[in-house]
């Protein structure tokens, strides 16, 4: 097992979370899974993290409450976190990484594995942030996921403020990743690296053409979908000129939420307002399931 692998399953501090391996067409992806203990599953949320982190981000390394994963089960929902594809138990087969419309396809083959083994309820959900939020805007626009509900992402947009390509060492990167570190609780940054991992070069490469790439594909997205950014937001355009344009793009799409998460930074998932952005999208996932079974269709 490589050291990625053993950071990625070493963040399940909880019993009701337990590491998983999925085959996705002989690529192992690893990750975690959660699953509510007295109720029927309503359906799945699968999370997809940001560059240079793992599955563990979504699993609450500095406090329990941050957990999505934790959260979800209460919730009804299952939830599984994956290290995405470079990252994990894939990092051996694949050390330079993937593309965005690589990972697409790995991530599709490990989703059919998951299906294949696991109830996952009433379909899947994608979650996912950042660099994560690539790969799964591509799945949704190839329309290649059956019974997809929706997605939500936060910490991605379709126009960059800063090149994606900015000396990862630096202080204005740091800076971008986080916000102010008041939104983090104390111990973030000592727990975050547990973490963390190397970004592979393939994915920072192609993170450049995202703009481009987009434009693209959102015309061809044709499920509910959620973004979200946080105040503290360093990478991504958030104005309402930035905003409108995006929901322009998304004109096929059936109901688009574009929401902004007060007292965040761009890993919105480890900061104190977590459990608020969480409960957010879990709520999004729930009126996208009541909007599928009354057949209604909504622009928001």
């Amino acid at each position: 097992m490589t050291t990625r692998a053993r950071t990625a399953v070493s963040a399940t501090p909880s019993s009701t979370v337990q590491g998983i391996t999925l085959d996705a067409a002989g690529i192992p992806l690893s990750g975690l899974l959660s699953r509510p203990r007295h109720t029927p599953c309503r359906a799945t949320v699968v999370a997809l993290h940001g560059a240079g982190m793992t599955a563990g981000y979504f699993h609450g390394p500095a406090r329990p409450e941050t957990s999505l994963l934790t959260l979800a089960a209460e919730l009804g929902f299952a939830a599984v976190a994956l290290d995405r594809p470079g990252y994990g138990l894939s990092a051996g087969r694949l050390p330079e990484g993937q593309t965005v419309a690589e990972q697409a396809v790995t991530l599709t083959s490990a989703l059919s594995d998951l299906t294949a083994r696991y109830e996952t309820g009433a379909g899947l959900f994608l979650l996912a942030h950042s660099f994560g939020g690539k790969p799964a805007l591509r799945i949704a626009a190839d329309g290649t996921v059956p019974g997809l509900i929706g997605l939500a992402v936060s910490g991605c947009g379709d126009e960059y403020l800063v090149p994606p390509t900015a000396p990862a060492g630096s202080a204005g990167h740091q800076q971008r990743n986080w916000g102010p570190l008041r939104l983090y609780p104390p111990g973030t940054f000592r727990a975050s690296g547990a973490v963390v991992a190397p970004t592979p070069a393939r994915e920072l490469a192609d993170a450049a053409h995202w703009p481009e790439t987009f434009a693209r594909l959102a015309g061809l997205i044709r499920v509910p979908v959620r973004f979200t950014f946080a105040e503290h937001e360093g990478w991504w355009r958030s104005d309402r000129r930035a905003v409108d344009r995006l929901r322009s793009r998304l004109h096929t799409a059936p109901r688009v939420l574009i929401d902004h998460q007060p007292d965040a930074g761009h890993n919105i998932s480890l900061g104190w307002t977590a459990r608020e952005y969480h409960l957010g999208v879990l709520g999004f996932v729930a009126d996208c399931l009541r909007h599928d079974e009354t057949g209604e269709e909504q622009r928001t």
